[in-house]
């Protein structure tokens, strides 16, 4: 009781009540107990053991346990990834490596891969995937018209072995942890504003309704690794994963309106850039990821988070909408924290000092450069 006192909240989880689950297609958060898609049959082409997050040892060892003995599919590509040259090494040792190779595993060099749509084993269009990575967005891994899900290493090589979404080799699996969404912190507070910040941000709307909207849709896999690409470049591949018609609505000065958690998924930083090389005006969302935020203002993108416009918004969003402007521009008074619509007000969470001080800046390394001089 009195370790639980200095915590906020305390949550306790039986976890021999937790079962495997299987999450997608195509999104993280769509997840369902693992006997939904058993008795659904979903087929699948290829099944994935790879990435940073299920390629270590124990991963891939607890994956060749389940396929020792026994052969992929026919018609299932099986690829297997390390996480790193060590991992390797030390499934070699373990003779897991042996024991996935005689299952019909086609290796790939350690490191980053499928998972980020890199190199061979990719998901053609009309295929499905099942992987043990963190993320199956839509043409994440591959084509947009493939679906994929994701499962723990032991449920994806049972996949593999029927060729359809199961646990059947596993037995009994026994628990899963699974982390809970984190907790809501405290209220915005209001804040002052710094010399050089704008006291009022405007432009006409224009809308991508959608929840959950990740990196991936924003800044597509197919320029991630490609450093050849100046900020006019990024800018014509903004959005083009999420709504290939994004450029031909989007203008400079657009105050880009999103939903929910925008900028989930991986960290990459092109998916701040590429809207701030735009020249839009600013983005509010009603949430943001943290690390798509922090991103953000590292770069001096502008973001405001206003979940009681996006709601007011999403009553008048067009069905199938991805990307349309509305008939309204928006105007936000920074220094009172209200966006105002067609006479609508509509409270806005303030921006913080360090936030406030990186915008006018144009982002962290103008700061850590001036700094680097003034030491001198």
């Amino acid at each position: 009781a009195d370790d639980d006192a200095r915590y906020a909240r305390t949550i306790h989880v039986d976890l021999a009540a937790v079962r495997p689950s299987v999450s997608g297609p195509n999104g993280v958060k769509v997840t369902a107990p693992l006997e939904r898609f058993e008795a659904e049959r979903v087929a699948i082409h290829k099944a994935y053991l790879l990435s940073c997050v299920n390629g270590r040892a124990d991963d891939l060892s607890a994956a060749a346990r389940v396929l020792d003995g026994r052969r992929v599919a026919d018609g299932v590509e099986l690829y297997v990834a390390a996480a790193s040259s060590r991992v390797e090494d030390e499934l070699r040792a373990r003779g897991d490596w042996q024991r996935l190779e005689a299952a019909g595993a086609r290796f790939l060099p350690a490191g980053c891969g499928p998972c980020i749509g890199l190199g061979v084993g990719l998901l053609e269009d009309g295929e499905v995937g099942i992987s043990a990575t963190n993320r199956n967005f839509a043409g994440r891994m591959g084509s947009r018209d493939a679906r994929c899900y994701l499962a723990s290493p032991q449920v994806v090589a049972a996949s593999a072995l029927a060729g359809r979404i199961t646990g059947a080799a596993l037995g009994d699996a026994g628990p899963v942890a699974r982390v809970g969404p984190r907790a809501d912190g405290d209220a915005p507070r209001d804040v002052a504003l710094c010399d050089g910040f704008p006291r009022v941000v405007e432009g006409p709307i224009v809308r991508v309704p959608a929840d959950d909207l990740n990196t991936d849709g924003i800044y597509a896999k197919d320029w991630t690794y490609r450093d050849d690409l100046g900020p006019a470049d990024q800018a014509s591949h903004a959005m083009e994963n999420h709504d290939p018609d994004f450029a031909r609505v989007a203008r400079a000065g657009d105050v880009l309106v999103a939903g929910r958690n925008f900028g989930c998924g991986s960290s990459r930083e092109q998916a701040a850039t590429c809207l701030l090389h735009y020249g839009l005006a600013c983005v509010v969302a009603a949430s943001f990821s943290d690390t798509y935020l922090r991103n953000a203002f590292n770069n001096g993108l502008l973001c405001f988070e206003s979940p009681a416009l996006h709601d007011w918004l999403r009553e008048r969003d067009p069905a199938g909408a991805r990307t349309y402007r509305p008939i309204a521009a928006l105007r936000i008074d920074v220094a009172r924290s209200v966006a105002t619509v067609e006479g609508r007000e509509f409270p806005v969470a303030p921006v913080g000092a360090v936030a406030q001080e990186l915008c006018v800046a144009g982002g962290l390394e103008p700061i850590v450069r001036r700094r680097l001089a003034d030491a001198r």
